[in-house]
């Protein structure tokens, strides 16, 4: 299931042998639960299928941050619709798939890329144990998408290698144009990578460029 601290609670389920079968999906919304999928941009509800930020309404939506006037104006509009941040996406049978946090995404030009998502394509490589992908400034792009590396034991595996793996499966504005090999990727203790820390440490390490 998906909830979140401002939701008091799971805001989907997944019901039955048959849909706990789909893979990537958090399931369908709960009962007295509405949603919609809006463009982050123009703030228009979008069709299933398409990318946008999750926003939630119901009765376990939280009224607001004790205190907090801003960041409630910021995270609740005026019909009581709460922005998640993340950027998620329905099928056409309202199954839920959440695919990275909006804050997170890696502004490439006029695109923008989910690490997540390239982060799950780099776990399938044979050599890889971990990987991280993060936003690296360019002066031309904005951002690119850099990859830290945590290679497997006895593996010789190159920065090219791993841009060239990339680019095979995705599209242009996707791929990865630098990559750093670490021994360990910092996360938090429950699992969660620790962006910042890897974004603080780009100036001073070397990497492999595109």
């Amino acid at each position: 299931g998906y909830g979140m601290t401002e939701t008091t609670g799971s805001v989907t389920r997944m019901l039955g042998p048959e849909e706990t079968k789909r893979h990537g999906t958090v399931g369908r919304l709960s009962e007295n639960m509405e949603a919609k999928i809006v463009d982050p941009i123009t703030g228009e509800a979008l069709p299933p299928g398409q990318r946008g930020e999750l926003w939630l309404r119901g009765p376990i939506v939280m009224k607001g941050y004790v205190g907090d006037d801003e960041a409630t104006a910021a995270t609740l509009d005026s019909e009581g619709w709460l922005k998640t941040g993340d950027l998620c996406y329905f099928d056409t049978d309202g199954f839920l798939y959440i695919v990275d946090r909006l804050k997170e995404l890696i502004k490439y030009k006029a695109y923008q890329v989910p690490p997540a998502e390239l982060e799950h394509l780099l776990q399938s490589h044979p050599e890889i144990a971990d990987v991280a992908v993060v936003p690296y400034p360019d002066e031309e792009a904005g951002q690119i998408p850099m990859a830290f590396v945590v290679r497997k034991p006895g593996s010789n595996l190159t920065g090219i290698e791993v841009m060239e793996f990339v680019a095979k499966q995705v599209a242009p504005y996707k791929k990865i144009r630098r990559v750093a090999f670490v021994n360990s990727i910092p996360k938090s203790a429950a699992g969660k990578i620790l962006r910042r820390e890897l974004i603080d440490s780009i100036q001073s390490r070397p990497s492999s460029k595109l």
